[in-house]
């Protein structure tokens, strides 16, 4: 195989879900594509990191504008800004949304408590998350963490450091499957999961 070839399929299997025979296909793909494909996906990922970062107030993905990065659901005016749904990973902010069933705002927690890699409560913007709750006088914080080991010790995290505040605290409901991972649940089951939560 072509170095060049090589360095650039290892450089595409890093991403999630693309091995390296998959990577060399996409390689090879664009070498015998309408060459404009292949230089406007370049110029795409050389400014990807310029133009796009975390939305300041939740952590989703957002347009930098002005040194400013906002995202367009917390930009939203018609959304409900007393309910706030605290997810893991910006994925499972997008299948979250994919349901039409959540109005309110998110806070992207980026990453959930897990004791084995590491991951412990300071570790979690659990204090920004706090700010969040009063400067938007939050009514309800929705937790939607994975139905796994570490989203369920991340809910109950959040339930104990959430409870001295005057807010509602639920979780979603089961109908996503254990151990699954919410970027990967159909609309109808999302909205039946959200529909269904319950206090924790």
């Amino acid at each position: 195989m072509n170095p060049t070839v090589r360095r650039l399929a290892k450089l595409l299997s890093r991403l999630p879900g693309v091995g390296e025979k998959t990577a060399q296909r996409y390689i090879l793909w664009l070498l015998t594509a309408d060459p404009a494909i292949a230089k406007e996906l370049g110029q795409q990922l050389i400014t990807l990191r310029d133009e796009l970062g975390p939305c300041e107030r939740c952590g989703n993905v957002a347009e930098i504008r002005s040194g400013r990065a906002l995202c367009d659901i917390c930009a939203d005016g018609k959304r409900d800004a007393r309910v706030l749904c605290v997810v893991a990973r910006v994925h499972d902010l997008v299948a979250v949304e994919r349901s039409g069933t959540m109005r309110g705002r998110y806070f992207v927690l980026g990453r959930l408590l897990s004791p084995l890699e590491g991951i412990g409560t300071e570790d979690l913007p659990v204090v920004k998350l706090i700010e969040r709750i009063r400067a938007d006088a939050v009514s309800e914080v929705i937790v939607a963490t994975p139905p796994s080991v570490d989203g369920e010790a991340t809910a109950l995290l959040l339930k104990r450091e959430l409870a001295s505040l005057p807010i509602t605290v639920t979780r979603i409901a089961s109908g996503v499957p254990h151990g699954g991972d919410l970027e990967f649940a159909d609309p109808i089951t999302m909205g039946r999961a959200l529909a269904g939560r319950q206090r924790l």
